[in-house]
């Protein structure tokens, strides 16, 4: 009887990290039908069979060539620390991926998304990358509606992921796709991790606004800063440095690039994500301490920012020494 199963291959290039290659096996390995049976065949090939080197001190050995493409249901490219720097494609590259037959399916992870940017595959479609490769991807690729905030994309059969973790959240999405959440459900617990993250890569952002070199609205921000847990009004401000509200207005968009009242809220949004992950406060103290008022208000402020409530912020980040015992 003929390999009924879901082949699955995995292009690797000069470079690779391999994280990335050992989560789609890892993952896609681990797929079983009610009776046991594997559900994929998953098969590395590289442009030039044989030792291919990472980004570690060992090289990876791939034994098979451009030709599994030819065959393959899923094709994924993993990141390779070449893409990290301006380079021109490996020979080869574009005539492999020619290979690839219509209506397979192509993912990338990390920023194997630039493969796929450069062979055309994401014109006019939306994508992601890694978030500190993100205004270079915009500027070779302005035709590919790159969204850096979120894990991972999918459409129409051409799916990108973000860094190397989001690799498992688009392998998962992948899996669950293809045979519903109890197989990839059981896959997660397998691997020891989520079967779904919320939020998308803003949560892992620390985005801290940058201090002018020379500044007259210094004294004003270190005396908000000392007091953020209550209500801080422009007036206040403007009178620290013996101002006018519209003058201390202007200074402070020249000097910060934003309004005081949106860099409140960032530093409020920065002082609660530290509470949160280093402290056993609760979600109202925390809101309190920040100078949100209310734990709705500040929900609604780290939704719009991060993509997350507090809670799951506070789940995915919090230092475990900081947790109380049970």
């Amino acid at each position: 009887m003929a390999d009924e199963r879901h082949r699955v291959a995995v292009l690797v290039r000069d470079g690779l990290l391999p994280m990335e290659l050992g989560i789609v096996h890892r993952l896609f390995g681990q797929a079983r039908d009610t009776a046991g049976r594997p559900l994929y065949e998953v098969l590395t090939c590289t442009l030039v069979p044989g030792p291919v080197r990472t980004d570690a001190d060992f090289p990876v050995l791939v034994k098979h060539g451009p030709e599994v493409l030819d065959t393959a249901d899923t094709v994924i490219v993993p990141a390779s620390d070449l893409d990290y720097e301006p380079a021109p494609p490996p020979p080869g590259l574009a005539e492999a991926l020619a290979r690839i037959r219509p209506g397979t399916r192509i993912a990338s992870i990390c920023t194997g998304s630039f493969v796929l940017a450069a062979a055309g595959l994401l014109d006019g479609r939306p994508a992601t990358t890694h978030w500190k490769c993100a205004a270079r991807f915009r500027e070779l690729y302005p035709e590919v509606d790159l969204d850096p905030d979120v894990l991972y994309t999918d459409a129409d059969g051409v799916l990108t992921s973000a860094g190397e973790a989001a690799g498992i959240d688009l392998c998962l999405h992948m899996i669950r796709t293809d045979h519903g959440a109890a197989v990839a459900n059981e896959v997660a617990r397998g691997t020891v991790v989520p079967p779904h993250r919320d939020g998308g890569q803003a949560q892992y952002l620390r985005r801290p606004v940058p201090e002018p070199v020379v500044s007259s609205t210094a004294r004003a921000r270190a005396w908000a800063l000392d007091n953020l847990h209550r209500p801080v009004t422009l007036r206040e401000l403007a009178a620290r440095e013996a101002t006018s509200t519209r003058t201390f207005t202007r200074r402070f968009r020249d000097e910060m690039g934003t309004s005081p009242g949106q860099w409140l809220t960032r530093q409020r949004i920065e002082r609660a994500c530290t509470l949160l992950e280093e402290s056993d406060l609760s979600v109202d103290d925390v809101a309190e301490r920040a100078g949100f008022g209310t734990a709705g208000s500040m929900r609604l402020h780290l939704q719009a920012e991060l993509g997350v409530s507090p809670t799951a912020y506070r789940r995915t980040f919090r230092c475990r020494a900081a947790q109380p015992s049970r």
